[in-house]
C-alpha cells in the first residue's frame, strides 16, 4: 500500500543561482551557487529518492515501475513511461537566460521535449521582475535583428512581481527570470530549454553558455504579447480559502491558505502534489502522517483515500493535480 511520499532534493548549481534555498528553507546545500532543488523528478540520472516510510531509499522510477497505476490512477505518464511532472525550487540571484521551451507540434522535428510550466512566487526583492512573452507589436524580423544587436531583451515584456504572484506559461512561450527572486516551478516532465540570450556571461566553467537561435526561432509564438499574472481571488471562509491558478491539460494547481488549526481534505483517487508555501501543515492518511514546512513536497498516490491536511498554524500550500 502506498503513502504520502517525501523525497530528497537533487541540487543543481548555475551560474545565476545561490545560498537562498538553505536560508529561507534550511536545506542543506552543497558548497557553490545552487539554483535549482529538484523536488520530484523522473529524469535520467536525477530519479528522486524517498525520504519516508518503508519504501525509504527507493526512487520514483522504481515507484513507476512497480506501482504505476496505484500511483498515477488516471493521469497519464510523460514520454517513457515517466512520471508526469517535474517540481522544482530555483533560486535566481542573476537574471537568468532569455529563453523558450518548444511547442509540443514543433519539438520532435526539433528533437527536443516540449514544456508547459508555471512560477509561483515564493520569495522576491524589492523591485524584482520576470521576462515573460513579447512587447506588443514586436514582430519576428525585429526579433532577429535585435538578437543580431545584442538588445533582444528590449522585446520582452517585463511583469513586476512580488511574492505570492503566479505566472503560466505555455510552450512557445519566452520568457526568463529576473534577479532576487525564489520560485516553485511546477513544470511538465522535460529538460529542453532553447536559450536566446545570456547576458554576454560565461558558464561556471567560464566558457560562454551554448545559445540555440534557430530552435528558439522555430519555437517562439509572436503572437503572444503581454502576457498577465494570474489574477483569480481567493474564496471560501475564515479557516479555509482557496484560489484556482492554472487549469490545463497537463496540470491543475490551486493555491490554499488555512488558519491554524484547520482542515482540508484531499481529493480522492487523484494524484496530487503539496506544496507548502508558508507555515507548518501535516498531512494524514490512512496509513501514513507527514509534516510539512514551508519548501518541502509531499506526493500524494492516486490510490490514497481520505487523506487531509492540517493547518499546525498560519499556513498556505499548493494542491497539483497531475492529469
Amino acid at each position: 500500500m502506498l503513502y504520502p511520499l517525501i523525497f530528497h532534493p537533487v541540487f543543481k548549481e548555475r551560474v545565476w543561482g545561490g545560498r537562498e534555498i538553505e536560508k529561507l528553507f534550511g536545506k542543506k546545500l552543497p558548497s557553490g551557487k545552487i539554483g535549482e532543488s529538484w523536488e520530484i523528478s523522473d529524469r535520467p540520472n536525477d530519479e528522486s529518492i524517498i525520504a519516508n516510510g518503508k519504501f525509504a531509499g527507493k526512487n520514483l522510477r522504481w515507484l513507476m515501475e512497480t506501482f504505476p497505476h496505484e500511483l498515477l490512477g488516471d493521469a497519464k505518464p510523460a514520454t517513457g513511461n515517466r512520471f508526469p511532472l517535474l517540481i522544482k525550487i530555483l533560486d535566481a540571484r542573476e537574471k537568468l537566460s532569455l529563453q523558450v521551451h518548444p511547442p509540443a507540434n514543433k519539438a520532435v522535428e526539433l528533437r527536443g521535449e516540449p514544456k508547459t510550466e508555471m512560477w509561483f512566487i515564493a520569495a522576491a526583492a524589492p523591485g524584482v521582475e520576470l521576462f515573460v512573452g513579447l512587447k506588443h507589436g514586436v514582430t519576428r524580423a525585429e526579433f532577429e535583428k535585435k538578437i543580431q544587436s545584442g538588445e533582444v531583451a528590449d522585446c520582452f515584456h517585463r511583469v513586476p512581481v512580488r511574492a505570492g504572484d503566479t505566472m503560466f506559461l505555455p510552450s512557445g512561450r519566452v520568457h526568463a527570470i529576473g534577479a532576487g527572486l525564489v520560485i516553485f516551478e511546477i513544470q511538465q516532465n522535460s529538460d529542453t530549454t532553447y536559450r536566446v540570450f545570456d547576458w554576454n556571461r560565461v558558464g561556471l566553467d567560464g566558457k560562454p553558455r551554448e545559445l540555440h537561435i534557430a530552435q528558439s526561432l522555430a519555437s517562439i509564438d509572436f503572437n503572444d504579447f503581454e502576457p498577465k499574472l494570474v489574477s483569480e481571488k481567493f474564496s471560501g471562509d475564515e479557516k479555509i480559502k482557496s484560489r484556482p491558478l492554472v487549469r490545463d491539460p497537463l496540470f491543475n494547481v490551486e493555491h490554499l491558505e488555512l488558519k491554524n488549526g484547520a482542515t482540508a481534505k484531499l481529493k480522492e483517487q487523484q494524484l496530487q502534489i503539496v506544496a507548502a508555501a508558508s507555515g507548518q501543515i501535516e498531512i494524514k492518511s490512512e496509513s501514513e502522517t507527514v509534516n510539512l514546512s514551508a519548501g518541502q513536497f509531499c506526493l500524494i498516490p492516486a490510490s490514497l483515500k481520505q487523506t487531509e491536511i492540517l493547518a499546525k498554524s498560519d499556513a498556505a500550500f499548493l494542491r497539483v493535480e497531475a492529469r
